[in-house]
Protein backbone atom coordinates (compact mmCIF):
# COMPACT_ATOMS: atom_id res chain seq x y z
CA UNK A 1 0.00 0.00 0.00
CA UNK A 2 2.58 2.37 0.82
CA UNK A 3 4.30 1.85 -2.40
CA UNK A 4 0.75 2.61 -4.41
CA UNK A 5 0.65 5.86 -2.05
CA UNK A 6 4.34 6.91 -2.76
CA UNK A 7 3.71 6.30 -6.62
CA UNK A 8 0.46 7.83 -6.71
CA UNK A 9 1.90 11.17 -5.17
CA UNK A 10 5.03 10.79 -7.22
CA UNK A 11 2.66 10.98 -10.68
CA UNK A 12 0.70 13.90 -9.51
CA UNK A 13 4.32 15.99 -8.75
CA UNK A 14 5.01 15.36 -12.11
CA UNK A 15 2.18 16.03 -13.63
CA UNK A 16 0.94 19.28 -11.89
CA UNK A 17 2.55 21.37 -13.82
CA UNK A 18 1.06 20.00 -17.06
CA UNK A 19 -2.39 21.03 -18.36
CA UNK A 20 -4.18 20.57 -21.37
CA UNK A 21 -6.16 24.20 -22.40
CA UNK A 22 -8.59 24.96 -25.06
CA UNK A 23 -7.49 27.47 -27.43
CA UNK A 24 -9.93 30.47 -27.41
CA UNK A 25 -10.78 30.95 -31.49
CA UNK A 26 -11.98 34.40 -31.03
CA UNK A 27 -8.40 35.90 -29.70
CA UNK A 28 -6.97 32.98 -31.65
CA UNK A 29 -5.52 33.85 -35.67
CA UNK A 30 -4.45 31.66 -38.51
CA UNK A 31 -3.39 33.93 -41.80
CA UNK A 32 -2.02 32.11 -44.88
CA UNK A 33 -0.45 33.57 -47.82
CA UNK A 34 0.70 32.69 -51.05
CA UNK A 35 2.83 33.48 -53.92
CA UNK A 36 2.55 33.34 -57.78
CA UNK A 37 5.39 35.12 -60.13
CA UNK A 38 3.07 37.91 -60.24
CA UNK A 39 2.28 38.63 -57.04
CA UNK A 40 0.59 37.04 -53.48
CA UNK A 41 -2.67 36.68 -52.29
CA UNK A 42 -3.25 35.80 -48.59
CA UNK A 43 -6.33 35.39 -46.33
CA UNK A 44 -7.76 33.28 -43.06
CA UNK A 45 -8.54 30.65 -41.50
CA UNK A 46 -10.39 29.52 -38.91
CA UNK A 47 -10.07 26.86 -36.26
CA UNK A 48 -12.79 24.56 -35.49
CA UNK A 49 -11.23 22.86 -32.78
CA UNK A 50 -8.43 23.24 -30.99
CA UNK A 51 -6.13 21.96 -27.47
CA UNK A 52 -2.75 22.38 -26.42
CA UNK A 53 -0.27 21.14 -23.97
CA UNK A 54 1.85 23.28 -21.69
CA UNK A 55 4.03 22.88 -18.84
CA UNK A 56 5.86 25.25 -16.97
CA UNK A 57 4.69 27.79 -19.77
CA UNK A 58 6.63 25.77 -22.84
CA UNK A 59 4.32 24.09 -25.37
CA UNK A 60 4.60 19.86 -25.18
CA UNK A 61 1.57 19.03 -27.50
CA UNK A 62 -1.10 20.04 -29.25
CA UNK A 63 -4.35 18.93 -32.58
CA UNK A 64 -5.78 21.67 -34.03
CA UNK A 65 -8.42 21.35 -36.44
CA UNK A 66 -9.16 23.61 -39.42
CA UNK A 67 -12.57 24.12 -40.87
CA UNK A 68 -11.42 24.61 -44.95
CA UNK A 69 -14.61 25.89 -45.48
CA UNK A 70 -13.57 28.81 -43.43
CA UNK A 71 -10.88 30.26 -45.59
CA UNK A 72 -10.99 33.96 -46.38
CA UNK A 73 -8.95 35.65 -49.06
CA UNK A 74 -7.95 39.59 -47.29
CA UNK A 75 -6.23 40.91 -50.20
CA UNK A 76 -9.54 40.68 -52.96
CA UNK A 77 -12.34 42.65 -52.77
CA UNK A 78 -15.86 41.91 -54.81
CA UNK A 79 -16.15 39.38 -58.01
CA UNK A 80 -12.40 38.62 -58.14
CA UNK A 81 -12.55 37.46 -54.04
CA UNK A 82 -15.76 35.19 -54.91
CA UNK A 83 -14.02 33.69 -57.79
CA UNK A 84 -10.42 33.41 -55.95
CA UNK A 85 -12.18 31.70 -53.07
CA UNK A 86 -14.43 29.69 -55.51
CA UNK A 87 -11.12 28.19 -56.96
CA UNK A 88 -9.06 27.56 -53.89
CA UNK A 89 -11.99 25.60 -52.59
CA UNK A 90 -12.38 23.31 -55.75
CA UNK A 91 -10.37 20.32 -56.33
CA UNK A 92 -7.84 22.16 -58.02
CA UNK A 93 -6.71 22.92 -54.31
CA UNK A 94 -8.31 22.08 -51.23
CA UNK A 95 -11.08 20.48 -52.30
CA UNK A 96 -13.40 21.74 -49.43
CA UNK A 97 -17.04 19.81 -49.83
CA UNK A 98 -14.98 15.87 -50.23
CA UNK A 99 -12.61 17.30 -47.21
CA UNK A 100 -13.93 19.53 -45.19
CA UNK A 101 -10.85 19.69 -42.30
CA UNK A 102 -7.08 19.65 -42.51
CA UNK A 103 -5.54 19.17 -38.46
CA UNK A 104 -1.86 19.42 -37.29
CA UNK A 105 -0.90 17.43 -34.54
CA UNK A 106 2.47 17.71 -32.80
CA UNK A 107 4.60 15.26 -32.27
CA UNK A 108 7.18 16.68 -30.24
CA UNK A 109 9.10 19.50 -29.20
CA UNK A 110 11.95 20.25 -27.82
CA UNK A 111 12.92 23.86 -26.83
CA UNK A 112 11.16 25.75 -29.13
CA UNK A 113 10.66 23.72 -32.11
CA UNK A 114 7.99 21.40 -32.92
CA UNK A 115 7.62 18.48 -35.05
CA UNK A 116 4.73 17.63 -36.15
CA UNK A 117 2.22 16.22 -39.00
CA UNK A 118 -0.04 18.42 -41.13
CA UNK A 119 -2.83 16.54 -42.63
CA UNK A 120 -4.97 18.21 -45.86
CA UNK A 121 -7.21 16.06 -48.78
CA UNK A 122 -6.92 13.17 -46.65
CA UNK A 123 -2.72 13.44 -47.29
CA UNK A 124 -0.18 13.55 -44.16
CA UNK A 125 3.03 14.85 -44.42
CA UNK A 126 5.77 16.84 -41.32
CA UNK A 127 5.99 20.13 -40.91
CA UNK A 128 8.64 21.66 -38.16
CA UNK A 129 8.52 25.44 -37.36
CA UNK A 130 9.59 27.49 -33.63
CA UNK A 131 7.16 29.02 -31.81
CA UNK A 132 7.17 31.55 -29.12
CA UNK A 133 5.67 33.00 -26.30
CA UNK A 134 3.53 36.58 -26.43
CA UNK A 135 2.54 36.63 -22.76
CA UNK A 136 0.08 34.01 -22.51
CA UNK A 137 -0.49 33.78 -26.55
CA UNK A 138 2.19 31.17 -28.42
CA UNK A 139 3.00 32.36 -32.05
CA UNK A 140 5.18 31.21 -35.08
CA UNK A 141 5.00 30.33 -38.47
CA UNK A 142 5.65 27.45 -40.99
CA UNK A 143 5.43 26.32 -44.64
CA UNK A 144 4.01 23.76 -46.44
CA UNK A 145 4.73 22.15 -49.90
CA UNK A 146 0.91 22.54 -51.13
CA UNK A 147 2.49 19.77 -54.05
CA UNK A 148 2.94 17.21 -51.42
CA UNK A 149 -1.04 17.06 -50.50
CA UNK A 150 -1.94 16.79 -53.93
CA UNK A 151 -2.78 20.84 -55.06
CA UNK A 152 -0.33 20.47 -58.55
CA UNK A 153 -2.09 23.49 -60.26
CA UNK A 154 0.08 25.31 -61.92
CA UNK A 155 2.89 24.27 -59.78
CA UNK A 156 6.33 24.62 -62.02
CA UNK A 157 7.02 20.73 -60.46
CA UNK A 158 4.63 19.52 -63.04
CA UNK A 159 4.00 22.18 -65.54
CA UNK A 160 6.21 24.07 -68.23
CA UNK A 161 6.06 27.12 -69.72
CA UNK A 162 3.90 28.61 -67.34
CA UNK A 163 5.26 31.95 -67.30
CA UNK A 164 3.03 34.16 -65.17
CA UNK A 165 0.92 31.71 -64.53
CA UNK A 166 3.47 29.88 -62.20
CA UNK A 167 2.51 29.19 -58.44
CA UNK A 168 4.66 28.73 -55.97
CA UNK A 169 4.71 25.90 -54.01
CA UNK A 170 4.90 27.10 -50.44
CA UNK A 171 2.22 28.47 -48.37
CA UNK A 172 3.25 30.24 -45.48
CA UNK A 173 0.88 29.72 -42.59
CA UNK A 174 1.18 32.04 -39.60
CA UNK A 175 -0.48 31.48 -36.03
CA UNK A 176 -1.31 32.95 -33.02
CA UNK A 177 -2.52 30.61 -30.28
CA UNK A 178 -4.63 32.49 -27.01
CA UNK A 179 -5.29 29.81 -24.28
CA UNK A 180 -9.28 29.95 -22.95
CA UNK A 181 -9.17 31.76 -19.46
Amino acid sequence: MKKLFTSLMLTMAFTANVSAFEIDQSKSSLTWKGTKVSGEHYGQVFLKKASAKIEDGKLLGGEFVVDMDSVTVTDLEGEWASKFLSHIKSGDFFDVKKYPESKLVINSVKGNKVNATLTVKDKSGPVSFTYKNEGKAIVGDFKFDRTKFGMIYNSGNFFKDLGDKLIHNDVLVQFKLVPKK
